[in-house]
Formats: C-alpha cells, sequence, structure tokens
C-alpha cells in the first residue's frame, strides 16, 4: 500500500493491486473516502469523491480537507499513478503540514 501524502492527519494512498479509474483513499481516524480522477487528452477533466465499501465515510472538516487537498494536487497524484502502476516505479510519500487556500 503506497502511502503519497499525509496532509492535516489524513493519510492519502492507493493500493498496489489497484485498478482503474484513477483514483486515491483518504483515511482518517478509521474513517475512508476515495477521489475517483478523470483524465482526458492529459489533463484532469473531473474528480468524484466517494464511499469506500465497508468503510465509514471521512466527514465534516476531514472530507473538505481531503476534497481540497486531491483539488490542488490532482496532477501530482496522476503522475504517481501512472509511475507506479505503468512505469512501475517506487512512488515517494511527502507530509504537508501547511494548510491549503
Amino acid at each position: 500500500m503506497p502511502k503519497l501524502y499525509e496532509y492535516l492527519g489524513i493519510i492519502i494512498y492507493f493500493w498496489s493491486n489497484e485498478h482503474e479509474p484513477i483514483h486515491v483513499h483518504g483515511e482518517y481516524q478509521g474513517k475512508e473516502s476515495k477521489a475517483e480522477l478523470s483524465v482526458e487528452n492529459g489533463k484532469v477533466s473531473e474528480i468524484r469523491f466517494g464511499k469506500v465499501k465497508g468503510h465509514k465515510p471521512l466527514d465534516g472538516n476531514e472530507l473538505k480537507d481531503f476534497e481540497i487537498f486531491v483539488r490542488s494536487y490532482a496532477d501530482e497524484i496522476v503522475q504517481k499513478w501512472i509511475d507506479y502502476f505503468i512505469l512501475h516505479k517506487k512512488v515517494s510519500f511527502e507530509r504537508i503540514t501547511r494548510r491549503i487556500k
């Protein structure tokens, strides 16, 4: 399970046996949500947020922070997906402690 980021306590990752569409999970204190990223012509065209089956979803500020983070880092998330799943490269973990505005 490659961890990609930690943002204000939320762990953003994907499972090593994942499938398309490109998506990441956000987990905080046992709650989890996911974000699916659609790409058209090399650009992120849509981001859909949803629940993960069998888990309570992020709520309140944590969900809002997860959404803000994924929207701000969408291109980097797609690149990490390509690096890991297509190019079979190791991806680095980054801890972000400053709130995105």
